[in-house]
């Protein structure tokens, strides 16, 4: 997996995350559900790399 795919996803899943709890702090769940959006594309991302990384052995 390469570093900056791997820091890819989690910069994702962690502006995702923010975004979410940010949301549901102040009521907003059409922006709450872009944050568990985002962070799940970062969770599907990195779980592709790390997939990728177990077929090259």
């Amino acid at each position: 997996m390469s570093a900056g795919e791997r820091a890819k996803a989690k910069a994702e899943q962690v502006v995702g995350k923010t975004v979410r709890k940010a949301a549901h702090a102040v009521h907003k769940d059409t922006l709450a559900a872009k944050g568990a959006a985002l962070e799940a594309r970062g969770m599907t991302r990195g779980a592709k790399e790390r997939s990728k990384g177990s077929f090259k052995r």
